[in-house]
């Protein structure tokens, strides 16, 4: 939460788009339930999942990325079993700069083990 202001919700998943953790930025108002933040979880997983059958020709996936009308979203595969799942402002203009500097970087310093 704290590599970036713009960033106003994360979650940790499972490979079964289990939430596992989901802090978000104080003062903020979520736009989606909790439950349709699982479901959104599940169809984002699924949605990696199948980029999958390209992996072959075009490399894996660093991130998938959203934007909508409200907000900005990002899906980072961890390893095999966990994906990170980061939320921006919708006025987030540099949300590849931040994944690529800051999170992909952080990640990689700290290498996340499950």
């Amino acid at each position: 939460m704290d590599l970036d202001a713009s960033v106003i919700w994360v979650g940790i998943t499972n490979r079964f788009a289990v939430l596992l953790n989901v802090e978000q930025k104080e003062g903020i108002t979520p736009l989606l339930t909790e439950e349709e933040s699982e479901e959104y979880t599940s169809h984002s997983i699924t949605r990696h999942k199948s980029r999958g059958k390209f992996e072959s020709k075009i490399g894996k996936v660093v991130y998938a990325f959203g934007r909508y009308n409200k907000i900005s979203r990002a899906t980072i595969p961890i390893n095999e079993d966990y994906y990170l799942l980061l939320t921006f402002t919708k006025e987030a203009t540099n949300v590849d700069q931040i994944i690529m500097q800051k999170v992909l970087v952080e990640r990689h310093m700290h290498k996340f083990v499950a």
